[in-house]
């Protein structure tokens, strides 16, 4: 086994691009002295239940019991409930297997007895034996909300599941955040890690919400010189989900250097692919460092390989 590290690391992610880098992440260091700090405005009330698709993604996978196909859900599953659902005419648009729905069962409990998001997150952890701290950004409920061509605005699910993301995009809002308050200790968090990683998750509406939670994008700023984030749009293009149509849409470039841009004022280095090398300048005309490696994680291995060029940077 590789040496491990011992340094606090801070990882802002959302979803699948930022589950594959703790996949990595936690071969290469004490996965204890790592915090997750997921994005929560992707979560619904779906059947009365609290739905968390940030935070479960990044459990399962590091549980080792995400449903490799798809890279959410778990493995093996089931689909009883959902047919049942279906068979009432209900809805079963937003897909949760068996086991699944057991997680949002225990959790919308664990809610209803004043439980918070961040104490539930840390219980369904360490009942996956599970020794990251992943933590939601904020424990207050904050919405993703689009507005289409069409002038409708919609709930982001159903943007990105019930329509599968195929609609253009002319505005989003980010409902309750500015009455959020950041979950507790993940400003002294990343005030004291030796190093933050911006996952390569999508800018605008996974890392988006958790820089726009009151007090954790001037964290960031007072930290600049030991943020590192790595670019989730390769060759001009999403690896997944429409991150590249929506910066595009929404007036930005979809380009590591537009990725750079977004977030220079709080990340001094800007990790691209390899297919990305003719834009350095571009990315460094922003006040960026500019790192060129192997930024697709197709294996395992490739994480960690990628997670190590991360972590050095730092040192």
């Amino acid at each position: 086994m590789s040496k491990r590290l011992t340094e606090k690391i801070v990882v802002l992610c959302g979803g699948v691009g930022a589950a594959k880098l703790l996949s990595g992440l936690v071969q290469v260091m004490d996965p204890s002295e790592i915090t997750a700090i997921v994005n929560t405005a992707d979560d619904m009330t779906l059947h009365g239940l609290h739905i968390s698709p940030d935070l479960d993604t990044i459990t399962y996978t590091l549980a080792g019991e995400i449903n490799p196909e798809t890279g959410w859900g778990l493995r093996d599953e089931g689909w009883k409930a959902m047919e049942m659902v279906k068979k009432y005419s209900g809805v079963d648009w937003f897909r949760l297997g068996d086991r699944d729905l057991g997680t949002h069962l225990f959790r919308t409990q664990r809610l209803s007895e004043g439980a918070s998001l961040q104490e539930v997150t840390k219980e369904i952890a360490l009942a996956w034996d599970i020794p990251v701290s992943i933590v939601p950004v904020s424990n207050d409920p904050i919405r993703t909300f689009v507005t289409t061509e069409e002038g409708v605005e919609i709930g982001f699910q159903d943007y990105f599941v019930r329509l599968s993301h195929n609609v253009v995009v002319t505005d989003i809002r980010f409902g309750g955040i500015e009455s959020a308050k950041p979950s507790e200790g993940i400003l002294e968090q990343i005030n004291l890690a030796s190093s933050v990683i911006i996952a390569p998750s999508n800018p605008i509406v996974s890392i988006g919400p958790i820089l726009g939670v009151p007090g954790v994008r001037e964290a960031l700023q007072g930290r600049r010189c030991d943020v590192t984030a790595i670019s989730g749009i390769v060759g001009g293009k999403a690896l997944k989900g429409p991150a590249d149509r929506l910066l595009q849409e929404l007036g930005h470039e979809s380009s590591v250097a537009g990725v750079a841009r977004l977030y220079s004022d709080i990340s001094s280095r800007l990790v691209i692919d390899e297919i990305d090398k003719d834009e350095r300048e571009r990315v460094e005309q922003e006040g960026v460092e500019c790192v060129i490696t192997n930024t697709i994680m197709e294996s395992s291995d490739l994480a960690a390989s990628l997670c190590r060029t991360v972590l050095a940077l730092g040192n």
